[in-house]
């Protein structure tokens, strides 16, 4: 099975893939901020065979529009919730990554009961503080005025220092990938990150399986945070790795894999 599709929702064009084997377990995979769903083809083409594997352009990136000025999680979470009926997917494992996270979060907070299991790749519960809101306040003011500096800058920052030796190629795809992004969806999905609330009280009560997966080298989420993170959940696996920043699903692909397909089994009994 092998689709690519769309749907209307509140007015706005939501594209997606569902790929896969039916009537099996199934993944969702969100993206982060400024990637789209074809961050994961890799995975899509391995998991395909044993799983059924949902992706999705979230607003404002990739070929879903740009739904208002500012696309909040909760907005988001909505928005996969209606692919997800869409598709009449009743539960599944999410794993979300950074801004997917966030969203995967908003989603186990309104629809706890659609969720079998949830992995957070580089991403976490808590809420911007002051300097974070004004780091993405200064965002904000150079994507309006330098769209493509600010993407080439950002993306490369992502990565750890060794992964830039030998993932030249990829970066480079992720920064053709980023630049697609329009201008006003990303400054909505920014202002909407900037804008989210804490939902540690989600990850206390998640009673099903989350796996916390962070880059040691990360510098946008302290190894500290996410280890905090995972004590508050009720059923928690870490996964800790070298030579990675904010990217491990690019930075330790092969290695994260054969991991996070565990993970999604586990969830399922399998």
């Amino acid at each position: 099975m092998e689709q690519h599709k769309t749907l209307q929702f509140e007015g706005h064009t939501i594209h997606y893939r569902d790929e896969g084997r039916e009537n099996t377990s199934v993944v969702v995979l969100l993206h982060g901020y400024l990637q789209n769903l074809d961050v994961w083809s890799s995975y899509t083409l391995s998991y395909m065979h044993e799983l059924r594997v949902i992706t999705i352009d979230l607003p404002g990136h990739g070929y879903t529009d740009t739904c208002a000025s500012t696309h909040t999680m909760e907005y988001m979470a909505r928005v996969v919730k209606a692919v997800l009926d869409n598709a009449g997917v009743f539960s599944c494992v999410m794993v979300g990554h950074s801004m997917g996270g966030y969203v995967s979060l908003a989603f186990a907070e309104a629809y706890p009961y659609m969720l079998k299991g949830m992995a957070l790749l580089s991403s976490h519960a808590m809420c911007d503080d002051e300097a974070r809101r004004s780091m993405r306040r200064e965002a904000v003011r150079e994507l309006s005025t330098s769209k493509a500096n600010y993407i080439i800058s950002f993306v490369q920052s992502l990565f750890d220092n060794r992964s830039r030796q030998h993932l030249g190629d990829e970066i480079q795809s992720l920064k053709d990938m980023s630049l697609e992004t329009k201008q006003e969806g990303a400054i909505a999905c920014m202002l909407g990150m900037m804008d989210r609330v804490d939902r540690i009280s989600v990850l206390q009560r998640f009673d099903k399986p989350i796996y916390f997966v962070y880059g040691k080298n990360d510098t946008r989420i302290a190894v500290e945070m996410g280890l905090s993170q995972a004590l508050e959940a009720q059923n928690a696996e870490i996964l800790l790795l070298s030579d990675v920043a904010h990217m491990p699903h690019i930075e330790a692909r092969e290695y994260l894999k054969p991991r996070l397909l565990n993970f999604i089994e586990m969830c399922y009994g399998r």
